[in-house]
């Protein structure tokens, strides 16, 4: 049985989508044909203008790192690694030098506060800090189109409502599109647009 059918979804410049629904319709899994994580079985996803199926591994992954940014539920930080250098990794990769790469990373750690914790490990940060470094990766690259899966979805309610404003002053300050999967009624009413996702389509709210 299809999981998504009949979807037609594009995100413009610069706007802001949240996506709801039941646990298990397919939001997730609509999230990851976005980012190019996963394949479609029909149709094309297009990102960077390129038609995802016709690309070989290492074309996606590049597209993928220049193009998106991902911000998961869970943060997915490299424990081993400062908050400077999980932030640092995706600039690394798309060329940057060391040094360049550095100075974005904190330049991006101080805008999300967390200038004063830049050589702090995953495991002495809170979870809220832990997704502030991971917000201020997605954005290393400073990629067209931000893409977050349940952001808040571990984190107590305090920390919730840090995180959903710092993510919306994020995308504001850096001029990005989001697009947004919650359970989260307040992160969704922030969003510009709201679609449920419901029997594998989409409606607007």
């Amino acid at each position: 049985m299809p999981v998504l059918r009949g979807i037609d979804f594009a995100v413009p410049p610069g706007a802001s989508a949240a996506i709801v629904g039941a646990s298990g319709c397919g939001k997730s899994t609509l999230l990851h044909l976005l980012g190019a994580l996963d394949q479609p079985t029909r149709g094309e996803v297009r990102l960077g203008g390129e038609r995802v199926s016709e690309l070989g591994e290492e074309r996606l992954a590049e597209l993928r790192n220049r193009f998106v940014g991902f911000v998961f539920q869970f943060h997915h930080l490299l424990r081993d690694f400062t908050a400077l250098e999980n932030v640092m990794l995706p600039r690394m990769i798309a060329g940057a030098s060391r040094e360049e790469a550095a100075d974005r990373a904190a330049e991006l750690l101080g805008q999300v506060g967390l200038a004063d914790r830049v050589s702090h490990r995953p495991r002495r940060l809170s979870g809220g800090e832990q997704q502030r470094v991971a917000v201020a990766r997605a954005l290393a690259n400073e990629p067209p189109l931000v893409l977050a899966d349940e952001p808040s979805g571990n984190l107590d309610t305090e920390a919730t409502l840090r995180l959903h404003d710092l993510l919306f002053e994020m995308i504001d300050r850096h001029g990005a599109s989001l697009v947004v999967v919650t359970h989260s009624r307040e992160l969704a009413g922030r969003a510009a647009r709201v679609l449920r996702l419901e029997g594998g389509e989409l409606f607007p709210l």
